[in-house]
């Protein structure tokens, strides 16, 4: 079941989501319980925005530490050789501000 939702974010105002989808999963009953001692503090709104919160947190996570892992293959010398190259005669075309 696709839908649009409106919800109230970190930021402190209104924006439109992508479509959400609803999903069923299964949690240890503690981690619930945890869970529901946020939403009781409304630190959320609801289990659902939890659980969205902590999976958007994590994979971003996972995104960052998949650029770390890339960039620390990259040969910096080579990189600067690269980055070099060319830039005297670009520094002579560019406009004086």
């Amino acid at each position: 079941m696709l839908r649009h939702s409106l919800r109230y974010d970190k930021l402190s105002y209104w924006r439109e989501d992508m479509p959400t989808e609803k999903i069923a999963i299964t949690m240890e009953k503690k981690l619930v319980q945890r869970v529901d001692a946020l939403v009781e503090k409304r630190l959320f709104p609801s289990r659902s925005r939890a659980i969205q919160e902590a999976v958007v947190e994590k994979l971003t996570r996972l995104d960052k530490s998949r650029l770390a892992r890339e960039c620390a293959k990259l040969d910096k010398k080579s990189e600067q050789s690269m980055a070099d190259e060319g830039l005297g005669t670009e520094l002579s075309s560019w406009p004086e501000y």
